[in-house]
């Protein structure tokens, strides 16, 4: 089983999958987070080369999105259209969307929606689903992908605009409550309050996971606090190629 979580924003899948000696066409699964473009970017071009991969995704995917920040224009985030295109066409066979929990093997699972039970997380940013900002997004397709390995949970985060508590919780509860070896993944700090920082390096330091790779969305100086916290944790930033395990 091979398994590909998420395309970027397309201009590197190829490229770096090619200088990684990674055949796309041997994929089985490709899984993807939430509808955002640097997300979705390289749908196309994955299909191109894998025509029997499932795709799992969550029914709210294709939506269309905005973010509206005041220093700057108001920007289309959602899925680009040839990728969307290419969604709707495919096969349904081939297409997963689901509203909930699913297993793809006896040991890896996608969460589907995720529950917003811990009051201080927020979707990290300022999305709407029109251009005019009437109507928050509060992105109810964010999903992630879970391993259960003998050294306890790997949680693999898109962005994570469900919240890290909220994610790492639920992915738990639906785990009878195991141990959470790792995460990697973007965690949706680099705007956060400081408040939601704070609360957030508490949960996490209750955790307690061996290791957390972290990026994208996180925030550089976010890391940094995270690995001055996070004392009992291996802080690290995950970059194209990182290759990780658990021992």
């Amino acid at each position: 089983m091979t398994i590909l979580f998420d395309t970027g924003g397309g201009e590197t899948l190829l490229p770096n999958a090619m200088k990684l000696g990674i055949d796309l066409a041997n994929c089985t699964h490709l899984v993807l987070s939430h509808g955002h473009y640097d997300h979705t970017g390289g749908i196309a071009q994955m299909l191109a080369k894998n025509t029997h991969c499932s795709v799992i995704a969550h029914p709210f995917i294709l939506s269309d999105r905005y973010s509206r920040h005041a220093d700057r224009p108001v920007k289309r985030i959602g899925m680009p259209v040839n990728e969307r295109a290419v969604l709707q066409q495919l096969d349904p066979v081939r297409l997963h969307c689901s509203l909930v929990a699913s297993f793809i093997s006896d040991n890896i699972g996608i969460t589907g929606f995720i529950p917003r039970t811990h009051v201080f997380e927020d979707t990290g940013g300022p999305f709407y689903l029109d251009d005019t900002g009437q109507f928050a997004d509060l992105i109810p397709d964010d999903q992630a992908l879970w391993i259960n390995t003998p050294q306890g949970l790997v949680v693999i985060l898109g962005c994570c605009h469900s919240g890290v508590s909220n994610t790492v919780e639920y992915i738990r509860q639906l785990n009878d409550g195991a141990s959470v070896a790792g995460i990697i993944g973007g965690l949706h700090l680099l705007h956060a309050s400081a408040e939601r920082l704070e609360q957030t390096i508490i949960y996490l330091k209750k955790l307690k996971p061996q290791f957390i790779y972290a990026g994208h969305c996180t925030g550089d100086d976010v890391i940094v606090k995270l690995r001055e916290n996070l004392r009992d944790t291996a802080v690290g930033q995950f970059f194209a190629g990182m290759q990780i395990g658990t021992k």
